[in-house]
């Protein structure tokens, strides 16, 4: 028996109007004007439309209409949600979530959607136990990563209505990690996992436990107006907290995003391909990255295509960085790994704005390795980087910022090739910041490495 806070609707147009079919236990309670949530993270409520509003838009579009409202004890809404999403309303539906708080103390594994469209005008709250999802939590296929939520399909609209809330209940995760990287376990908030020819927009991401997100195994689907922020309030960083990651997909679109964080805005792992990024705003954390690429020892990977347009960074370290792992492993992923194979080419970043980067704008290294050991085998790595073009770039560096560029590039490789840098006007103390260190780097354009600065 379903609990009683999922009512489904089936709704019917018939000659004689609408049939409204409920199944599930307890009523369906709509609320037009919910009060304001209150908590570290301000979260302002929309006026929902009627659930007559939704009636007839179900019926109109000829589809099951599901309202999910949260367990009215405050109880777990995970088993409730997942067994929606997996069965009455998986496909042809409108699903509504009207609710305030749906408290997550559950994996849920929903991947089989099928032209649905969801609208979220509440906040998802995962529970703070750490002990209880690190047993919990689910692989990622990437790393040791893992996650509590699996989520795809395909012909998805997810609406979040500039309101609708993952918050993944982050701080007990930053003060548990203590500034350690990749611990085995700890979860991102969602894995968007096969899926395909979909929207998820107006959405929020706060407080994830790890990274906010990962688009594995996905193609043909757009992220628009996404607000992310993870931000600490003790002593301890957010490192591991990037805004989302692609791996294995292609034809990904990021539009509009803010991400505050402390780590990467946007990475692009192994195996992704023609992925768009525009006009968006990323505060502190890393930056754009490509990579890391070449952590698997004999596996062959490639990242390509990749094309951004109109964005600004404050305070990161970068505006985008390449990374790869030498060509000798030296210890086991995350933390360690190497010797992986293949290619980044054709990177382009344009229309460009960086406000006090903590470091080199724009930087490539070809040199990770294991912990206590990074930067010393920086020629063996066999991953080809080339086609890179940042054009358009203005902004400031912090006073304390050495290089402009550094390009730490394997002989190994060959190199990096056709590095190009267009109309740059990035300054620091009120002059043109132009010191560039290179290392193998052949048929650069726009820049001259003066190494011996």
């Amino acid at each position: 028996m379903r609990p009683s806070f999922l009512m489904l609707a089936s709704v019917a147009a018939s000659a004689h109007g609408l049939v409204l079919r409920h199944a599930g236990q307890g009523g369906l309670v709509h609320q037009n004007d919910p009060d304001a949530l209150s908590g570290s993270i301000s979260y302002t409520r929309a006026k929902m439309p009627s659930l007559r509003y939704w009636r007839e838009e179900a019926a109109r579009a000829d589809r099951r209409l599901c309202v999910l409202n949260p367990d009215p004890d405050g109880g777990d809404s995970g088993p409730a949600i997942e067994e929606a999403l997996t069965g009455d309303c998986r496909s042809k539906s409108l699903i509504v979530f009207p609710g305030d708080t749906y408290h997550i103390n559950s994996t849920m594994n929903t991947t089989t959607l099928d032209d649905v469209i969801i609208h979220q005008y509440g906040r998802l709250l995962w529970t703070p136990d750490i002990a209880w999802w690190l047993t919990q939590s689910m692989p990622v296929d990437f790393q040791n990563q893992t996650t509590v939520w699996y989520f795809g399909g395909d012909k998805v609209h997810w609406d979040g209505h500039g309101f609708g809330t993952l918050d993944g209940n982050g701080q007990v995760w930053y003060d548990w990690a203590h500034g350690r990287g990749n611990l085995p376990r700890r979860p991102m908030n969602i894995n968007y996992r096969g899926f395909n020819n979909s929207v998820v927009q107006n959405m929020r991401y706060v407080q994830s436990q790890m990274w906010t997100m990962a688009v594995t195994y996905s193609r043909n689907v757009l992220f628009e107006d996404i607000y992310v922020n993870n931000t600490s309030t003790s002593e301890h960083g957010t490192l591991n907290t990037d805004g989302v990651d692609t791996v294995y997909s292609d034809n990904i679109t990021f539009n509009r995003w803010s991400v505050t964080n402390g780590d990467d805005a946007v990475a692009l792992k192994g195996n992704s391909s023609n992925i768009f990024l525009y006009d968006s705003i990323f505060h502190g954390g890393q930056g754009v990255a490509i990579g890391s690429m070449g952590q698997f020892a004999g596996k062959w990977e490639y990242i390509e295509n990749f094309y951004a347009r109109n964005i600004t960074l404050i305070n990161t370290a970068h505006v985008s960085y390449l990374k790869t792992w030498s060509g000798h492993p030296n210890g086991y992923p995350p933390n360690g790994g190497g010797g992986g194979k293949g290619y980044a080419r054709n990177i382009v970043m344009e229309d460009v704005y960086i406000e006090g980067a903590r470091s080199q704008p724009f930087f490539a290294w070809q040199c990770e390795h294991y912990e206590g050991d990074s930067g010393k085998d920086c020629d063996s790595s066999e991953f080809k980087i080339s086609d890179v073009l940042w054009r358009n770039v203005s902004g400031t560096a912090r006073d304390n910022v050495v290089h402009s560029g550094t390009f730490q590039c394997s002989a190994g490789a060959g190199g990096c090739t056709n590095i190009t840098v267009e109309d740059y006007r990035v300054t620091q103390k009120g002059e043109l910041f132009n010191r560039w260190k290179c290392m193998n780097v052949h048929d650069n354009s726009g820049f001259e490495c003066n190494n011996d600065e």
